[in-house]
């Protein structure tokens, strides 16, 4: 995990991963903020495929789960289809057309939120498939 961050330009102590990877109900529990979980998510991408050319994007501050999974998508370079079967291994049915919304710009009409069970199930397949 350290890696990652470095690989998006951030150096990260093995305190701090430990002190984020702990427990919620842990007394040294520290919650990861939305820009650091992007940093890591871009790491993440630059390990698996690779820094693109010119400047590196700047890690957003706010993250929603649409957000995690296009960039998980990304990295892992999943089709639709692949996250399709990721979602069947963890259990759960979805629609071609249901992902399609869940990968929109949340200006179109068709855009919608990805709720928290969905990202689980998704984590969940991943972890499953690559484990």
């Amino acid at each position: 995990m350290i890696s990652f961050f470095k690989s998006a330009g951030v150096e990260v102590t093995r305190a701090e991963v430990s002190d984020w990877l702990k427990a919620d109900e842990d007394e040294s529990f520290v919650e990861l903020e939305d820009k650091m979980l992007a940093v890591f998510l871009n790491g993440l991408i630059v390990d698996k495929r690779g820094k693109k050319e010119g400047s590196q994007p700047e890690p957003e501050t706010f993250l929603n789960n649409n957000d995690v999974l296009k960039k998980l998508k990304i990295a892992f370079e999943l089709k639709s289809e692949d996250i399709i079967e990721l979602y069947q291994i963890a259990g759960k049915q979805v629609s071609k057309h249901e992902l399609s919304a869940f990968l929109r710009r949340p200006t179109q009409p068709q855009y919608r939120e990805l709720m928290d069970q969905y990202l689980r199930n998704f984590l969940y397949g991943l972890q499953l498939k690559y484990k």
